[in-house]
């Protein structure tokens, strides 16, 4: 992501004339810390400085650990999230990101003040109900992010099928002309059960998503027609998308895929690897829970297949890529 300067030029700041009678500090070089259980043979002495730099600077993710996260881990301070936050930290160094982005990446990742509260209440979901992992997703089924990020959080459940679970909420962008009415077919969908079954249907065909096609679809789901079509058109069905929107609106959506681990927002454009990155996200909030990760192997779903019937909650449940813009947000 590109920088942005204008804040100096606006700040209205000078460069200040010394004093006769100051005197400047000498300027040294950031120390280089090493730290076990972080492996930075691979990094440049340029890149284990500002690591270095960085992880004296940043304060311990937890809130009781009043040290910085170098001395955390040095110290062996009983804080679990500060090994990780190091060793990601040292990965965004290795990936080239610039200090601004770094910062965020750990804030939004470990800063105890990021995390939200979501209602999922009424929300179509699949994996158990009382998994240590939630993931929340608004998106839109016309939205090309979406379409790719999908697969991602399915294989994400089916990897840990004990521990976490999918909760999705509409957002259908008003840039994409068939997004309302998509978001309508799957809310229809969810009145009969077969919300999952329509959601992979909606974003395998994302370029036919035109009354006709979402009639094709629904009749080879062997869906009601009549319920159907009278479901697609009903007031309860835009109020039902509404209150997803106004959810999203007022924890401050830009575009979609928006989307949240564990109540944490999750910036895609500030993942390397979104795939593996996520899948560590994961395995350590569900360590930082007490828990050990329960993982199958990579692949084990079906690429694009809905989630088995026995873990899904198609009914009302009782319970990053690059984000298209929302038209007049910024």
């Amino acid at each position: 992501m590109p920088l942005l300067f204008a804040g100096l030029l606006l700040s209205g700041s000078t460069c200040s004339k010394p004093d006769p009678g100051e005197t400047k500090p000498p300027i040294t070089a950031p120390q280089e810390i090493t730290l076990k259980g972080v492996d930075t043979s691979t990094a440049t002495s340029r890149e284990r400085r500002e690591w270095s730099t960085q992880i004296t600077e940043l304060l311990a993710p937890c809130p009781e650990v009043a040290v910085n996260i170098a001395k955390c881990v040095q110290d062996a301070r009983p804080c679990k999230a500060c090994l990780p936050a190091a060793q990601m930290l040292l990965k965004q160094v290795q990936a080239g990101k610039p200090k601004k982005d770094r910062e965020d990446a750990f804030h939004d990742r470990f800063d105890a003040a990021k995390v939200k509260t979501l209602s999922t209440e009424g929300s179509p979901e699949f994996g158990p109900p009382d998994a240590v992992v939630t993931i929340v997703e608004w998106a839109d089924f016309e939205c090309p992010f979406c379409r790719l990020v999908s697969p991602l959080l399915d294989d994400l459940v089916h990897r840990f099928p004990s521990q976490v679970r999918l909760v999705y909420k509409f957002y259908p962008l008003s840039a994409h002309p068939h997004g309302e009415i998509a978001a309508r077919a799957a809310v229809a969908g969810m009145n009969q059960n077969k919300f999952w079954e329509m959601h992979h249907t909606l974003f395998e065909n994302q370029e036919k998503l035109e009354q006709a096609d979402l009639d094709r679809y629904a009749k080879q789901l062997n869906l009601d027609m009549p319920k159907f079509r009278a479901d697609l058109v009903s007031k309860e069905t835009g109020e039902r998308i509404k209150k997803d929107k106004d959810q999203a609106d007022g924890i401050g959506l830009e575009g979609t895929p928006f989307l949240f681990i564990n109540g944490r927002y999750v910036n895609l454009q500030l993942l390397i690897n979104p795939y593996d990155d996520l899948v560590e996200w994961v395995k350590l909030d569900i360590e930082l829970a007490g828990q050990v990760p329960k993982m199958a192997p990579s692949g084990s779903a079906k690429a694009g297949a809905p989630p088995p019937p026995a873990s899904a909650s198609a009914a009302p449940a009782a319970s990053a890529g690059v984000a298209v813009p929302v038209p007049g947000k910024k």
